[in-house]
This record gives C-alpha cells, sequence and structure tokens, in this order.
C-alpha cells in the first residue's frame, strides 16, 4: 500500500482533546452531524408505530377465529414480539441521543404512523397489518434517507428494523394469498 501524508481521520491528540469536553452527553460527540431534535422525535414516531403495531397483533392474535385461525395466530404472536423488540431498540436509541423514549400511551396513535384497525374477520385482520407494515416501510425508508450519514448508527437501526417490517409484510401477503386460495373439496 502507498504512504500517504494524510492523517487517519483526525488527529488522535485532537480526538482525546474533544472526548474529554462536554463527556456528560455520553454517546453524542461533537462531531455528530444530525440535528439531534428531529432525530429524537423521528425516533419517537417509530417506536409509537412499534408499540401500536405490536397492540394491534396482540388484539389479533387473541382474537383471531376460524379453520386457520392457529397458524395464523401464531404468526400475529411472533410479529408482536417482535415490535417489541424493535419498540426496545428504538428506546435505547433515544436515550443514547439523550432524549427520552415517549412511552405514555396518551397520544401513542397520534405519534405512530400506523393505525389501530382492527378488522372482523382473520382476512380483514391480516390486511390491517398488511397495511401498517407498508405504511411502516414507506415512512421508515424516509427516515432512513433523512439519517443518511449524519447519524449512521440511528441509520442502521432503521435499516434493522426495516428489514424485519419487509419480512413481515411478506409473511401477511402470503397468508392472506393462502387463505384466498380455494381448497380442495374431498369426494
Amino acid at each position: 500500500m502507498a504512504e500517504t501524508n494524510q492523517p487517519f481521520l483526525t488527529d488522535v491528540k485532537e480526538i482525546q482533546r474533544r472526548a474529554r469536553q462536554q463527556i456528560e452527553q455520553g454517546a453524542v460527540t461533537p462531531d455528530y452531524q444530525g440535528d439531534l431534535n428531529t432525530a429524537i422525535r423521528l425516533l419517537n414516531e417509530a417506536l409509537a408505530t412499534e408499540i401500536v403495531c405490536n397492540l394491534r397483533y396482540r388484539q389479533h392474535y387473541y382474537m383471531a377465529v376460524g379453520i386457520h385461525y392457529l397458524s395464523v395466530a401464531d404468526e400475529f404472536m411472533e410479529h408482536a414480539n417482535e415490535e417489541l423488540q424493535h419498540a426496545g431498540w428504538l428506546a435505547e436509541r433515544i436515550r443514547q441521543l439523550n432524549g427520552r423514549p415517549n412511552l405514555n400511551p396518551e397520544g401513542l396513535l397520534l405519534r405512530s404512523h400506523a393505525q389501530f384497525a382492527e378488522g372482523e374477520t382473520l382476512s380483514e385482520m391480516i390486511k390491517e397489518d398488511l397495511i401498517a407494515e407498508r405504511i411502516a416501510i414507506e415512512t421508515y425508508r424516509e427516515i432512513v434517507l433523512w439519517f443518511g450519514e449524519k447519524d449512521s448508527t440511528s441509520r442502521r437501526l432503521m435499516e434493522r428494523i426495516l428489514e424485519k417490517e419487509e419480512e413481515h409484510a411478506d409473511d401477511l401477503a402470503t397468508l392472506l394469498q393462502q387463505l384466498a386460495e380455494p381448497r380442495p373439496t374431498l369426494q
């Protein structure tokens, strides 16, 4: 490899000096390039979305009925647990950015990108969950783009959650298709 005169990133002595400044800021160092207030607001909106989705999936788990309800209900609970895990990751990141995770139920639906639509039939429940996943996918993609290189940690977190939301949407679309397919009859 050719040797260059350019130092690695910044002078290490300068990094050491800056690290001693504002140490109460924890993970938020002076080179943080994002807008902290907007970052925390966006992460809290995603947090509210994950909580609403968790609650809706749990509602569907307990209300699922019909001949195919067992396998679908299990899928609802699996998704509910994953949404809860996402909420935990988001709350932790908000705290790392010196923000306060907004877990207050008051205004939860106003902060959430998704709605709490129940559905009456198993098919309607799956559709409502799929709609919510599609909303999360679109809004989370926008959040990923907004974070860009300004906050790569938050961006990677949102990409990780986005990947699971896409998986959920695919699962639900498959379930919906399977419910719609005619079943062979016994003769």
